[in-house]
């Protein structure tokens, strides 16, 4: 965990003082899986029901159809009302006539997270670094999805090769256990985050088209796909990939950061560590914490803009957040969550 020290006098010599407080031990810059196993009782206040959820994404940001919840049952030939949308490309061209796609409805729906490991996320200064989150957000969901009897699969990677995970989708709580299985026992866990030999930024961005590219493989039209990462280095390949899951599915953004890469620290000298390299952070001047503070909410307004372009969900989550609370939120499930208790 990196840590701060402070010096109102750069001259002075200051004492360093850890600022995740009294927070020691697992689950702080590492996950367990027994802290993952044990938020299947937290999973009962987040009731991700297909039908609940699908009617909170329509209603907000997403257009009427894109065949969710609907699986594939035959062609037929085009009848006039038929959704273009729903076209079947392939036989029409084989038959040279029009034809459409004919769906079911499924009992049950692909619920596929994308958790991020990359290096950029093994950072925190207060509570937990944001990987550790992202494997609470993922256990959370994971637990939810078996609990409503959805199907669960998804896709943990980070910048190193072939550290890619891919779980096709699969239903009960053995499919959930596997999953959180995965997220604890990751190799990035492993990796040496804050060596000189860091993936170069391009790395970054590959990876992330290369993970999204993966996950098309795995979704399937009526998936509900969570995106759960800080979405930096996110090049147009990834975003093009976006696109074209989202043609098929709905899919939440699930935005994490750290307080300080949002708003730095009052005015003062910080020494930064990462327990090998150390920094000065000179934050007396009141323009550059204006603009450092500015500069966050921009990128955050613009992956928000491009999300609700998409007509994808948005959520933002702190690391100091009460991560529940702002999922139950921002999934508009708070309300349905206080007639359960």
């Amino acid at each position: 965990m990196p840590t701060m020290s402070h010096s109102r006098n750069p001259a002075q010599t200051s004492t360093q003082n850890d600022i995740r407080g009294d927070i020691r031990g697992d689950d702080i810059i590492r996950i367990s899986q027994s802290t993952l196993i044990s938020l299947n009782r937290d999973a009962k206040q987040l009731p991700l029901k297909s039908a609940n959820i699908r009617a909170q994404l329509n209603g907000q940001y997403l257009s009427s159809f894109k065949g969710r919840g609907m699986e594939f049952d035959e062609a037929r030939p085009y009848q006039p009302g038929d959704d273009i949308r729903a076209m079947d490309w392939r036989v029409t061209a084989r038959t040279g006539k029009a034809h459409s796609k004919v769906f079911r409805e499924e009992r049950e729906r692909p619920v596929l997270l994308w958790v991020d490991y990359r290096q950029p996320m093994f950072f925190g200064t207060q509570q937990h670094f944001k990987s550790v989150l992202a494997a609470k957000i993922a256990a959370l969901l994971a637990w939810s999805t078996a609990q409503h009897g959805d199907r669960l699969g998804g896709l943990i990677f980070s910048s190193q090769p072939d550290s890619h995970t891919e779980l096709r989708p699969g239903r009960g709580k053995s499919a959930s256990l596997h999953f959180i299985r995965q997220l604890a026992q990751h190799p990035a866990w492993d990796t040496p985050q804050n060596t000189a030999a860091e993936p170069a930024q391009n790395t970054h961005i590959n990876s992330a088209a290369q993970s999204l590219g993966r996950l098309q493989k795995v979704s399937k039209p009526g998936s509900l796909i969570f995106l759960i990462s800080d979405f930096r280095n996110m090049d147009e390949m990834a975003w093009s990939r976006l696109a074209q899951l989202g043609r098929h599915s709905d899919v939440v953004f699930i935005s994490i950061h750290d307080p300080l890469e949002s708003q730095l620290p009052p005015a003062g000298i910080y020494k930064i560590s990462n327990g090998e390299r150390e920094l000065n952070l000179n934050t007396y001047s009141k323009q550059q914490r204006q603009q450092y503070h500015q500069r966050h909410e921009t990128q955050q307004s613009q992956l928000q803009s491009r999300c609700r372009k998409l007509g994808m969900r948005f959520i933002s989550i702190c690391t100091r957040d009460d991560y529940l609370s702002v999922l139950q939120q921002g999934l508009g499930l708070a309300s349905s969550t206080k007639r359960r208790k």
